[in-house]
């Protein structure tokens, strides 16, 4: 199973969306996948239409708002075929609250040790990560083994970057496997002379690590109104186009893991 954070510091990058398609998209290959939502705002649910009854809060503490004890499966809500949530929400400030009550020398690892599922069940396990540096945002860390860092192609997207890759180095001397093996760049407008000037710096720095850019594209934005990925509201868009090569690139990249080992 791959354990992918789809995290960046700053806010307003394509954090969500990338998350939510590259889900769905890996899941219409035939992968079964679980995208787990971190973030207070609880927008995965949202974009993908779902209206699931328990989360990630209730998946953790195993107890109810009030405070009935519930199974792991409960909390997991189907929403397309392969394709299952963990849902956000404010229910995360609670959960930030309890992890920061656990031992001091476990409570960074919570996450990880409860969502080792049962042999051979997902292929996929993905972090759709709020901005921010908590106790929440290292347990994602210490669980997943890659990150993929939206970077938007515009304002000063750099700053943002600078600061999330402190953030994942300190995160790295206590999980040696984490690496930052995809950073992709979004909302790029090939009209500006200020999306191409970014492109150009972040490829300079992560000449490896960075993905074909996902272009400004209004379907994208108008999808999660509906409730739909890019991929059932206009799979013939550019949006879907542009995923469609990151989901290619993801799953090209497993089978060179795999023939590495």
């Amino acid at each position: 199973m791959r354990k992918l954070a789809v995290a960046m510091a700053k806010g307003g990058v394509g954090k969500t969306t990338t998350a939510v398609n590259l889900a769905h998209g890996l899941a219409m290959t035939g992968k079964r996948v679980l995208l787990v939502d971190c973030d207070i705002q609880g927008q995965v649910a949202k974009f993908l239409g779902a209206k699931p009854e328990y989360g990630l809060y209730e998946f953790i503490t195993r107890k109810d708002k009030g405070g009935k004890t519930i199974s792991k499966n409960s909390t997991l809500h189907r929403c397309r075929p392969n394709l299952w949530i963990l849902a956000g929400g404010i229910g995360l400030v609670e959960l930030k609250n309890w992890l920061g009550e656990q031992p001091r020398n476990t409570r960074q690892t919570i996450l990880g040790n409860q969502l080792i599922p049962q042999k051979a069940t997902l292929d996929y396990l993905i972090f759709d990560c709020a901005p921010g540096w908590d106790v929440l945002s290292v347990n994602i860390l210490m669980a997943a083994n890659e990150v993929l860092c939206p970077v938007a192609l515009q304002g000063p997207s750099m700053d943002g970057l600078k600061t999330f890759f402190r953030y994942l180095q300190s995160a790295q001397k206590l999980n040696t496997d984490l690496r930052l093996n995809y950073v992709l760049p979004t909302l790029f407008d090939r009209r500006t002379r200020q999306s191409h000037q970014i492109l150009q710096q972040v490829k300079q720095y992560f000449a490896r690590q960075i993905c074909d850019p996902i272009h400004y594209n209004v379907r994208l934005s108008e999808a999660p109104s509906y409730g739909q990925t890019i991929f059932e509201y206009e799979a013939r868009s550019s949006g879907a186009m542009d995923y469609q090569k990151l989901i290619r690139r993801v799953i090209g990249n497993g089978s060179q893991q795999k023939q590495d080992t």
